[in-house]
C-alpha cells in the first residue's frame, strides 16, 4: 500500500477508496463483499454480506477493491 508523509503521525496509508465503493478483507474472504459506509482518518466502517458492519483500521489491514455486484466483467 502506499505511504504519504504525515508531519504527525510519520507515514500513512493512502486510501484508494470513497464511500459506497465495494471491498473485500484479504484476511476474511469468507465475510463476503462490503460496502463502504464510512471514512474517519485510516478507519473504514463497511458493512459486509456475511459479517455485517465492521470498523477496519487501513494501518493494519489493506482492503482490496472488489467489483462492483451485479457489473459485468464484459461489455
Amino acid at each position: 500500500m502506499p505511504f504519504s508523509h504525515s508531519s504527525s503521525h510519520g507515514l500513512t496509508p493512502l486510501l484508494y477508496f470513497s464511500l459506497g465503493d465495494f471491498v473485500i478483507h484479504p484476511d476474511q474472504p469468507d465475510w463476503g463483499i462490503g460496502q463502504v459506509q464510512s471514512i474517519v482518518g485510516t478507519n473504514v466502517t463497511v458493512n459486509f454480506e456475511h459479517a455485517g458492519k465492521q470498523m477496519i483500521n487501513c494501518n493494519v489491514i489493506n482492503l482490496a477493491l472488489a467489483p462492483s455486484p451485479g457489473k459485468s466483467c464484459s461489455s
